[in-house]
């Protein structure tokens, strides 16, 4: 065979293309759904070999496969070091009182039958103010999920409130990355690309506040049928929060600070960073803990024993230790996405789909299920906005379709996707950060994708307004663009 030193080449056909990816589906599913185990680092890595035969079958030499993966390896490290901070921002934000407070007073004011909509709108308002779902999740989000808790809901009910008001507050957030790289990669106005995805938000974020408030008293009364019972869990939680905490307007300043750096667009690791080390100072000051101790609290996770098993279950949590499950998994997950694009399957796969498509119905259907399926296959959420939203994009101009079709297509399948597939980089956070996974091969953990339905919904409703033709913009509909979008260059984190 002869050996091919080119960055580029040239896609297997599609036959061999998806071997690798039928492989490693048919091994995730077999250990999920049939061994009943969520653990598929293993399965990931043997996808990552297969796909590496097929590169040596086609000429690429080794160096080729590394280097592809390696590459989108190295574009995930910010949300890699985001994970590592976040696991050391919320020992200490414990070990402060910051998370103890914010639960503390969640229970006094929010209503359990009204949690889950609560939860939802205001992770949103976060998320859109701020234009970062992973800072909306390891923050507020984490809160919410110890309310929940104390309200007895179960922690995958709370995350999928959490993921659905989250990831919608960043999609059509300004100040969002993946908001400027879907503009961007489909040489769209980004202010233009808002307004167009408006007609698939509205409704799907309406709709999923109404089952959140229906289904909140549903599983409030699943939780617990003892009011009785529930009041004297909250109140000891409370009591606990008391007596192992002081609680105020002190420990809520790391919180308000990152907030305020978000806003201000400060990059998010350095942000995190910032409310780490306040998260320490508070906790110095008020517990007067030494250095040693904030250490093994950022390594290891904070540790307290309070007397009540279900309290110290709701605070022992945090630690660099605790996101290694996470990170591993994204590292696998990953590798396999990039040598999957440095052999050209994914390109070959697209590619057929492209050849497939007939009229605007069938493009901007497949332009939603391709970035759905980049998102499952890659494990990058950026992979899945950037490969169709190139891809795909003069296949509008032909049809005299504009180009903002696309740009919403990839949003509903890239970024609101992205969370709910375990082994993308955004579903592995959201499990790490809110302590998902109690265990490895925790099955439960996966139920929360299933809540989070505005993600779901919005791509769904996207689906049915290909097939009707309604809210599809044609050219001649554009408004004059005055404002040009971020480069995809500069983005960086969620």
């Amino acid at each position: 065979m002869t050996k091919k030193n080119s960055d580029y080449t040239a896609p297997p056909p599609l036959g061999l293309a998806v071997v690798p990816i039928i492989l490693t589906i048919g091994l995730l599913a077999t250990q999920i759904f049939y061994y009943d185990d969520f653990t598929p680092h293993i399965a990931l890595a043997i996808g990552f070999a297969i796909t590496a035969l097929v590169g040596w079958y086609q000429g690429l030499r080794w160096q080729d496969i590394e280097s592809g993966a390696f590459r989108v390896l190295h574009v995930a490290m910010p949300s890699i070091a985001t994970l590592i901070v976040v696991g050391m921002l919320v020992s200490t934000w414990i070990a402060s009182g910051t998370v103890p407070t914010l639960i503390y007073y969640g229970l006094v004011l929010i209503e359990p039958e009204w949690f889950l909509a609560a939860t939802m709108l205001l992770c949103s308002l976060v998320s859109l103010s701020i234009g970062s779902s992973w800072t909306t999740v390891g923050t507020v989000g984490l809160a919410l999920v110890g309310i929940g808790f104390a309200f007895g809901i179960p922690a995958y009910w709370t995350a999928g409130a959490v993921v659905s008001g989250a990831f919608f507050g960043d999609k059509i957030s300004p100040l969002s990355d993946t908001t400027n790289l879907a503009a961007a990669v489909t040489e769209t106005n980004v202010f233009a690309h808002i307004r167009n995805m408006m007609p698939t938000t509205i409704p799907a974020m309406l709709i999923a506040l109404t089952l959140y408030s229906i289904l909140g008293g549903v599983v409030m009364g699943d939780a617990t049928s003892d009011a009785q019972q529930q009041l004297q869990q909250i109140t000891a939680i409370q009591s606990g929060m008391e007596s192992h905490f002081l609680l105020g307007l002190l420990p809520l300043l790391p919180l308000l600070v990152v907030m305020l750096l978000a806003f201000y667009k400060i990059a998010p690791i350095p942000a995190l960073f910032i409310g780490f080390v306040l998260g320490a100072g508070v906790a110095v000051h008020n517990y007067d803990y030494n250095l040693n101790d904030i250490l093994t609290f950022a390594h290891s996770g904070y540790k307290i024993e309070t007397g009540s098993a279900a309290l110290d279950n709701l605070l022992n949590r945090g630690g660099v230790t605790s996101m290694t499950w996470v990170i591993t998994l994204m590292m696998f997950a990953l590798a396999f996405g990039g040598a999957l694009e440095r052999t050209g399957c994914l390109e070959s796969v697209v590619n057929a789909v492209m050849k497939s498509t007939r009229g605007f119905k069938g493009l901007q259907t497949n332009a939603i299920l391709t970035s759905v399926a980049t998102n499952a296959v890659s494990g990058d959420v950026y992979l899945s906005i950037a490969l169709p939203g190139r891809m795909f994009g003069p296949q509008y101009d032909k049809l005299g379709y504009s180009r903002l079709n696309l740009s919403r297509a990839i949003e509903e399948g890239g970024t609101l996707v992205s969370p709910l597939i375990p082994w993308n980089a955004g579903g592995a956070f959201v499990m790490g950060t809110l302590g998902l996974i109690v265990a490895p091969g925790d099955y439960s953990a996966l139920l929360y994708a299933p809540l989070a339905f505005a993600c779901w919904l919005s791509p769904a409703i996207g689906i049915l307004y290909a097939q009707t033709g309604w809210f599809s913009k044609r050219v001649e509909q554009e408004a004059p663009a005055s404002t040009e979008p971020v480069s995809p260059a500069s983005s960086s984190t969620h």
